[in-house]
């Protein structure tokens, strides 16, 4: 799943702090340049405790994603786009909120499963399928949404809720990647603008533009 908020770092057991450090520490400068040094050291916990909990960083980082999609579910499940009972609107909404929490530091509105299948695809298989199911699986979220919508609206031959949820997640991971390149949040805000511009001609709601 992407997200473009900072988690909060949650007081609890070492394996938890490990799997917060991780996330904090690779959205800010990756997967590779992260060691298990300084994940122990920003968690607080010893090497041992690190080795008792992950046979490697490898394992440490697939389990950073599962925990990602956990912590990161409840910001998107709470969020008030939700309130909305048309599902294109609660779509749009979505949008929005994405949107506005575009904010901050690269490292605070970028996504751990984004960042971390990115690097790893070719180098940890188990890295990479645990990251790949927390997008995939936030874009199901969304297609709910979004076939509904089809249902309600139509839309052209071919297109499926679940295709645009990947696709959505498409736009806004490669606008992270511009973002980690121009060191804003400029990318974000403008694929966002012209996802919804896609979206409401897609389905001849070009007057809500």
């Amino acid at each position: 799943m992407s997200t473009s908020r900072t988690i909060p770092a949650k007081t609890g057991n070492a394996r938890t702090k490990l799997l917060d450090a991780a996330i904090a520490l690779v959205r800010r400068q990756g997967f590779s340049a992260t060691s298990v040094d300084q994940l122990c050291q920003m968690a607080g916990v010893t090497k041992g405790a690190f080795f008792h909990h992950f046979a490697n960083k490898d394992a440490l980082g697939a389990a950073a994603a599962d925990h990602w999609t956990d912590t990161s579910s409840s910001l998107f499940m709470e969020a008030d786009y939700n309130r909305h009972a048309d599902p294109l609107d609660r779509y749009l909404a979505y949008l929005d909120f994405r949107d506005e929490i575009a904010t901050g530091e690269v490292a605070e509105f970028t996504c751990y499963a984004g960042t971390s299948l990115q690097e790893c695809y070719g180098s940890s298989d188990a890295i990479r399928d645990a990251a790949y199911q927390s997008i995939a699986g936030h874009s199901a979220r969304l297609a709910e949404d979004l076939d509904q919508a089809i249902a309600q609206y139509g839309a052209p031959e071919g297109v499926t809720g679940l295709s645009l949820g990947l696709y959505t997640q498409a736009a806004l991971q490669g606008a992270f990647i511009l973002a980690k390149g121009q060191g804003n949040a400029a990318p974000v805000h403008d694929a966002i603008a012209h996802l919804r511009r896609y979206i409401l001609m897609l389905f001849n709601r070009e007057g809500k533009i």
